[in-house]
């Protein structure tokens, strides 16, 4: 401030002149009678940078990405800048926005706040007004001039960070409600909100959202050798890697882990390994102390659940697959569906439970293991048994569904269960029910093998007779036999004759799909003994044409043949049209291997006349078109023309194993005529076909 010369006081003597800058109150007056009072309005502070210490920080490279893309958004001038980061408890949540926040502070020079809302705490969470009350004491307002409403502590606030670049890290919100007085109004400011729910209120308001998974194999790692700070993992790569499987990629799993390695130098990592590998201890082993805990956290979490969803959380862990839709999960819960699509959206938000493309959802592995922890501590035995009933007749009714609608002339029974489904499970066409067969492949073997562990038997063998037709069209032989096995052990568990021949025949199939004919031929006679037994002529005829197959496959061409010829006796004596052209396919096949074709043209022509009215079974049309294009070997038009129709009508139904071998035999023509380049086509197309579809040879039935 500068002050002028006043004339009275030059006139007197007295110069009253300012020059220079000055900081702080100035009194400019002639006279001063009695003392001088100051009331300073606050006294200037350095800007407030809170931000506790980020700790390490891996594999996060795509969620800073995310971070610096909301603060450099200029698309929306003026709008304030807010993002979200969410995911489940231990994700790494807080790491991920404070290392974001301290790597940017040139960015806000102005103030960087910070708030644990403990939306998660044991405790009651913070309410906003309190947070408020800090963050303008920060910027030097004395206590007593700070207003007591909410709205006017809000009001205050936003104009002391108005015309300031601040970024402020919210931690750990439990609503957007919580959070909304204390996002800066001011696009020069960011806001980073962390929560364990989506806040989708947040969202609407134009919050950016940065989701967390899991961190990769590599990421963890990586975690696991930095937070270990010695060479324990490099020298077992091996247990470090099965340590982060057990930890699910979870930060905070791992750092616990990593902790109690660090306070045991003398542990080998496998010592960790087997400590988690227990899954009813594994929760108990990541523990350093009684709040840092993966149960604790999660715990929080679920207790901060209204009460139904709470009872959904826990119910659902018992469902014997590794994904639930909407149907499966009210089936299990024993709630209407429209209630349960609701209660699932309440854990999803929570980031209890994960989206997953196609309408399913799944819990990762720590927090199954919790809500299964909570089902056994809240839920009576009877109640758990009966979940896991509801859920094991749903995957039966639902699997025979899809099996009807791919294969609708096998005709299953419908099977008399305690817990029929609520409403219908429909399939709108084969292609459907066979991508459900193939989506759910995983949750019908551990809902067999869950049948079979409880006792549920006929559950067990009828699951594993249901989903047939996926191996069929689909391959999937590796796996298929252990499954095919369980039903048969569970068939013979339930003293059902009937099933235990079924299984074996089930089981005979498969280890002559994998290249094993002499054991399946034990499998066939075995079945065939009792289906004499049981004067099941149909099913008779049936396994005498599987052991010619195999007796073929065994190089026993004359015995073959001579089943087959039993198989045709009977089948003719009862009308069975369609198995009467399916063992001439399996004949005309036999002849073609014998370099017989021209006397495989004449049961091959009859089975495709038979078929070609059987609209219920185009796979075993196309059978017989691809069969005869390779008896045409005289005729290389009329052999393109039939194999290509059986490869595209074999592609329309999604037949893997159909489309392997029409390509396969295509490949072979086009070799023979001399056309090089077209067979290589084919001959590639079918070698990524088997790859992908994991199957090791081309059965046809």
């Amino acid at each position: 401030m500068n002050g002028g010369s006043g004339g009275d006081d030059v006139r007197d003597g007295h110069v009253n002149d300012v020059s220079g800058t000055l900081h702080g109150p100035l009194v400019q007056a002639r006279e001063i009678h009695g003392g001088i009072q100051v009331h300073h309005g606050f006294e200037p502070l350095p800007p407030p940078f809170q931000l506790p210490a980020a700790g390490i920080l891996v594999g996060r490279d795509e969620a800073l990405a995310a971070l610096d893309a909301v603060r450099t958004d200029e698309q929306g001038a003026g709008v304030p800048k807010v993002a979200l980061v969410s995911g489940p408890a231990g994700i790494g949540k807080t790491a991920v926005a404070l290392h974001w926040a301290h790597r940017e502070r040139p960015s806000f020079p102005d103030g960087q706040l910070y708030a644990d809302l403990r939306g998660h705490a044991a405790d009651e969470p913070v309410e906003p007004a309190e947070v408020l009350g800090r963050f303008i004491r920060a910027f030097g307002i004395a206590p007593e001039r700070i207003p007591a409403g909410l709205a006017e502590r809000a009001a205050l606030y936003q104009s002391l960070v108005s015309a300031r670049r601040v970024v402020v890290v919210l931690d750990d919100v439990l609503s957007a409600a919580q959070v909304a007085p204390l996002l800066p109004a001011s696009a020069l400011g960011m806001a980073v909100v962390t929560s364990r729910w989506r806040l989708a209120g947040l969202l609407m308001r134009g919050a950016r959202g940065v989701r967390l998974d899991r961190l990769t194999t590599e990421g963890a790692l990586d975690l696991l050798c930095r937070t270990l700070g010695d060479d324990r993992a490099e020298r077992e790569p091996r247990a470090a890697r099965e340590l982060v499987e057990l930890c699910s990629g979870f930060p905070l799993a791992l750092c616990v882990a990593a902790a109690r390695l660090a306070t045991r130098p003398s542990w080998e990592l496998t010592e960790m390994v087997d400590a988690l590998r227990h899954e009813r201890r594994r929760l108990h082993a990541l523990a350093v102390e009684e709040e840092i805990t993966i149960q604790a956290t999660l715990t929080l979490s679920y207790r901060g659940l209204p009460p139904d969803a709470a009872r959904v959380y826990r119910l659902l862990a018992l469902f014997p697959g590794p994904a639930f839709d909407d149907q499966g999960a009210a089936a299990t819960a024993g709630l209407p569906r429209a209630r349960v699509r609701h209660l699932l959206g309440v854990l999803v938000d929570a980031n209890l439970l994960d989206d997953v493309p196609g309408g399913y959802h799944r819990y990762h592995d720590l927090t199954l293991l919790h809500a299964r922890d909570m089902a056994e501590q809240t839920e009576s035995p009877a109640v758990r048994d009966e979940t896991v009933r509801r859920a094991l007749d749903w995957f039966l009714h639902a699997t025979l569904a899809a099996s009807a609608a791919v294969l609708p002339y096998r005709r299953l029974p419908e099977p008399e269960t305690d817990h029929p489904p609520a409403e219908p499970i429909a399939f709108s066409g084969r292609e459907q029910a066979l991508d459900w067969l193939e989506h759910e492949f995983a949750g019908v073997r551990a809902a067999a093998r869950t049948a079979f562990e409880v006792g549920a038997f006929q559950t067990a063998w009828r699951l594993v007779d249901a989903i047939w037709p996926l191996f069929l069209y689909r391959g999937h032989h590796a796996e298929r036999l252990a499954v095919d096995r369980l039903g048969l052990e569970a068939a013979r568990a339930c003293s059902d004759t009937r099933a235990e021949a079924k299984m074996l025949n089930r089981t005979g199939l498969a280890l002559r799909d994998l290249g094993r004919p002499a054991e399946a031929a034990e499998d066939f006679r075995a079945a065939l003994e009792l289906w004499r037994r049981l004067g099941d002529v149909q099913r008779v005829a049936s396994t005498l044409r599987r052991l010619g197959l195999v007796e073929r496959d065994l190089g026993r061409t004359d015995v073959a043949i001579e089943l087959f010829g039993e198989a045709l006796e009977r089948y003719r004596a009862q009308g069975e049209s369609r198995k009467v052209a399916l063992t001439l396919c399996d004949l005309g096949e036999l002849l073609i291997t014998k370099g017989c074709e021209d006397e495989a043209l004449a049961p091959l022509t009859e089975a495709r006349e038979l078929l070609a009215t059987r609209a219920d079974d185009p796979h075993n049309q196309a059978r017989a078109l691809i069969l005869l294009g390779r008896a045409h070997t005289a005729d290389g038009a009329t052999a393109t023309r039939l194999l290509t129709q059986g490869l595209t009508l074999m592609r329309d139904i999604g037949s893997a194993t159909g489309e392997l071998l029409a390509l396969r035999a295509l490949g072979d023509l086009a070799a023979a005529e001399g056309l090089t380049d077209e067979a290589r086509h084919y001959h590639d197309q079918a070698r990524r076909l088997a790859e992908r579809s994991g199957i090791t040879s081309t059965p046809l039935r």
